[in-house]
């Protein structure tokens, strides 16, 4: 997926095992990924890697329930939010790393967990960016979104197929035909593993019983962090409209916007992403 050396760490914490990945060097960058079905911390930012390790020693964790880390089950879910959970291990994780300081970027799901970790230790988080994330975002429109019930759809109806993965893909990007078959094959095999499933089943029922994300959006003036907003116009899971109560609470902040792009910023618009990242965390305090 990258030609780059990828070092990997397994870290215990009280809750589980976190798998992480990182390379390069220079200031950290934590990257979170989205939720997707067979989202990982590696596959969501693989073709970002290259031009971003030149800046930053990037840190790409699984969060929990995802990739190589471990499955919270449904009393945990019950007991705590997915987000709860997942500060929680990510902290213990970048403590065993001896990380104290560093740049957070996260996508959608991740997103949300970005949020909160910038909230509960505003300190330690120096420059953040966020891309259409979860739970500081309200929309005008119905919930749940387009994106949203396609990521519901997947694990259920017969379970998951090639075509139900092409769909949800389409329904993540402005152009699908960006993604040919490879991707859509790759994406469906990472998506089939069986604790994964059963995660995520359980992840769906505690998300519908919390009616949605963890509204963290009653807390944005809590990041102090310089934050950078990167959103697709056209996206049909976290939509741009929601975007608003973000630019009006957080207190340094800016709003960058695609044009024809949807909910996967970093794939769809991969150069001026990695452009507007590196830029904008190089003047990060």
């Amino acid at each position: 997926m990258t030609d780059l050396q990828l070092k990997h760490h397994r870290l215990t914490t009280t809750l589980g095992d976190i798998a992480v990945a990182e390379t390069g060097e220079g200031p950290v960058l934590v990257m979170l990924h989205g939720g997707g079905p067979g989202a990982s911390g590696v596959s969501n930012y693989h073709q970002n890697l290259t031009a971003l390790a030149r800046h930053f020693r990037l840190v790409l964790p699984d969060q929990p329930g995802f990739g190589g880390s471990y499955r919270p089950t449904a009393d945990d879910l019950s007991e705590r939010s997915i987000t709860e959970i997942t500060v929680d291990a990510l902290y213990q994780a970048l403590d065993r790393l001896g990380i104290d300081t560093f740049h957070l970027l996260g996508n959608s799901l991740g997103g949300a967990a970005a949020i909160s970790m910038a909230q509960t230790r505003p300190e330690r988080v120096t420059g953040l960016v966020l891309m259409a994330p979860g739970g500081g975002w309200l929309p005008f429109g119905p919930t749940p979104t387009e994106g949203q019930k396609e990521m519901f759809r997947y694990y259920n109806g017969g379970g998951p197929t090639e075509k139900k993965m092409a769909s949800f893909i389409r329904t993540m990007v402005f152009d699908h035909k960006q993604f040919g078959e490879d991707v859509v094959r790759a994406r469906y095999e990472a998506s089939l593993n069986e604790s994964h499933i059963a995660f995520y089943h359980a992840y769906n029922a505690a998300f519908a019983e919390r009616n949605g994300m963890d509204p963290l959006w009653r807390d944005l003036h809590r990041i102090t962090a310089p934050t950078l907003l990167l959103w697709g116009r056209d996206d049909r899971t976290i939509t741009l409209d929601g975007a608003q109560l973000m630019l009006k609470q957080i207190r340094d902040v800016q709003l960058h916007v695609f044009g024809q792009c949807g909910h996967w910023v970093q794939l769809e618009r991969q150069r001026e992403f990695e452009e507007l990242v590196t830029g904008f965390l190089a003047v990060a305090r």
